[in-house]
């Protein structure tokens, strides 16, 4: 029996991916392992949002190397579609495949085991137009479900739509049956994924079906506690969504919505389709009849463009945005996008000293949200990590909380209160009986 071991790099997308390409390999009668236990193949999954997305992959293949030096190596994912003789010419390398060919494996490889000559199988990524359906299982407490892929907006910094392709959804019919068997497993939350899921709903090139619709019929799923939306685009968060949300049995409190820029110039040059307005109204929207809600924002500094003066703009626009944290992303040049020739390019330092400046804003934000819930009563999903000798869970609204590591605690659902903050900012549960029995 071979043994194969998997390296994701990337969103959440990619996790559910690996985890389903995982379970191919074992359906077969390979062995999954971790990845230092020196497995007869490597499969890395790639990402390419940025520059240090494709430095990683170089350094995941040596390290594999490393530990099983005559093993088979494959590299997939978004890097290898973009730049797939790039990847050939990395050494330990001896298999890339694209984005329509990473999940037919074992129709191009018939044997894994070392190349003289790295096998390329790629194609244009207008081949890439079939809905794969995929969800994580086994790896995390929670699920990760694809619900759509690819992405039919240009947004001129982002390489996403030439590695994977135009935006397609799976249908609602087809995510309920994979929601209805993973809700007889042990999973208790799940996170609907893709790359631009407020687009749900296309198929075979045509729109037949809307987001909120999948929403309406997830929410009747029996064995799921909770589903969580991943990142949403703010003009495709309608208020139809947030008002269904906000009164949902399933549908936790927590959005994740992009905003790249506080600057309606910059916003504009990005090609992003909404304006500081827009955003801003989805905001105050949520947080009216949700209060208690998470936002997190993604933001981009060093946009070709973004003066002193407009990247003040998005400061001081976050400043004073109702959100609770921010993923802060350094601009990189990537090639093949509008971006990549744009005049007045913005300097490295600064860029980083831009970006340096955003997350400590983050940091006071979210510190400014955990203290608005002090001493209210949340449901932590508790995981199966352990750090410094104790676990980690999430409440409903993403409030991370730490406890005592307790076996019995994982993967369970338990009510506490939110009542003292440790020295990094997290709530800690000393006794999770002793809340038990505030709550009766």
């Amino acid at each position: 029996m071979k043994k194969v071991a998997f390296y994701t790099l990337g969103c959440k997308l990619n996790f559910s991916e690996t985890s389903t390409i995982a379970r191919s390999f074992e359906a077969k009668g390979y062995r999954k392992v971790p990845f230092d236990q020196a497995p007869d193949i490597y499969i890395i999954n790639t990402c390419s949002v940025t520059e240090n997305a494709d430095k990683k992959c170089t350094k995941i293949v040596r390290e594999a190397k490393k530990i099983a030096p005559q093993s088979f190596v494959a590299i997939i994912g978004c890097y290898a579609q973009l730049k797939p003789k790039e990847i050939s010419n990395i050494i330990g390398v001896d298999a890339v495949l694209g984005a329509a060919e990473k999940f037919r494996m074992f129709d191009y490889i018939e044997e894994f085991t070392p190349q003289s000559k790295t096998q390329v199988f790629t194609s244009e990524i207008k081949t890439a137009n079939i809905f794969n359906a995929s969800h994580s299982y086994g790896d995390r407490t929670r699920t990760f479900l694809k619900v759509q892929d690819g992405c039919n907006y240009k947004c001129a910094f982002c390489t996403i739509p030439l590695a994977r392709g135009k935006s397609r959804s799976e249908s609602i019919e087809n995510i309920l049956i994979q929601a209805n068997q993973i809700a007889v497993t042990e999973i208790k939350e799940i996170v609907l994924t893709g790359v631009n899921i407020g687009d749900f709903g296309i198929q075979g090139g045509k729109r037949k079906e809307k987001f909120i619709d999948l929403l309406k019929s997830l929410d009747n799923v029996e064995g799921i506690d909770r589903f969580r939306i991943s990142s949403i685009e703010p003009n495709l968060l309608t208020e139809k969504i947030v008002d269904f949300v906000a009164q949902s049995k399933r549908f936790v409190p927590h959005f994740h919505i992009p905003l790249q820029s506080g600057s309606d110039l910059i916003l504009h040059d990005m090609k992003r389709r909404y304006d500081t307005i827009l955003y801003a109204e989805r905001i105050k929207k949520i947080k009216a009849i949700m209060p208690h809600c998470c936002i997190g924002v993604d933001v981009i500094t060093g946009f070709p463009g973004e003066t002193k003066e407009e990247y003040l703009k998005t400061y001081e626009f976050l400043h004073k945005l109702d959100v609770s944290y921010l993923h802060v992303f350094t601009y990189s040049e990537r090639e093949n996008t509008r971006a990549f020739n744009m005049a007045d390019p913005v300097p490295q330092k600064e860029r980083q000293d831009r970006c340096r400046l955003l997350r400590i804003l983050s940091e006071k934000k979210k510190r400014y949200f955990y203290e608005t819930q002090k001493d209210q009563i949340r449901t932590v999903l508790f995981e199966n990590n352990m750090e410094d000798g104790k676990m980690q869970g999430y409440t409903e609204n993403y409030v991370r909380v730490t406890a005592k590591y307790d076996p019995m605690l994982t993967n369970e659902l338990k009510k506490v209160r939110l009542s003292e903050l440790d020295k990094k900012g997290n709530f800690q549960v000393l006794e999770i009986e002793e809340y038990s029995t505030i709550l009766k």
